[in-house]
């Protein structure tokens, strides 16, 4: 028993899945965050009339 409670603690197979979804996750919230931000940017360019795009296109 001893044996194999100390193969186990030297065993790092699971260790690499774990890191991969760790970054996986990481990245998603990223992007989620970032799809989020610029959907709120262009619902403020093309709602607003007092937005940039308004200006330069001369209504």
């Amino acid at each position: 028993m001893r044996r194999l409670f100390q193969r186990f603690l030297k065993d790092e197979s699971g260790a690499t899945m774990v890191e991969y979804a760790v970054i996986v996750t990481v990245l998603s919230l990223v992007i989620v965050a970032g799809v989020g931000q610029a959907s709120n940017a262009l619902q403020y360019l093309f709602s607003s009339t007092d937005s940039e795009l308004v200006k330069v296109l001369g209504k």
